[in-house]
């Protein structure tokens, strides 16, 4: 996954995304969740220094630069549990005409 930079207003929610140099603005309400870890999937044991199971799931709908008027893209970023960093896991863009899905590679 993709490492991004999560500016967050004053509450903790975010408020833009850093993704390859250009920023991103949340232009709606944004969704948080917790998830499950699978960590036995990969592990015998539970990694040493992770003292939690779950990962924290944003879904923000975004917009490049501060340009009401752009398309919104979809985006869904993790927090990194052990270094406090950002990964981000989707990004789905909403275009008029049509609506495509990238893939972010593993």
């Amino acid at each position: 996954m993709e490492h991004v930079i999560v500016r967050t207003a004053a509450d903790g929610q975010p408020d833009a995304v850093i993704r390859g140099g250009q920023e991103w603005t949340v232009g709606a309400e944004p969704l948080r969740w917790f998830e499950r870890v699978s960590w036995w999937e990969a592990e015998r044991r539970m990694p040493l220094g992770r003292s939690r199971v779950d990962v924290e799931v944003w879904r923000l709908q975004t917009r490049l630069g501060r340009n009401a008027g752009s398309a919104l893209t979809t985006m869904e970023i993790i927090r990194d549990g052990l270094g406090g960093g950002w990964r981000l896991r989707s990004v789905v863009a909403d275009n008029t005409t049509a609506e495509s899905a990238v893939a972010v590679a593993a």
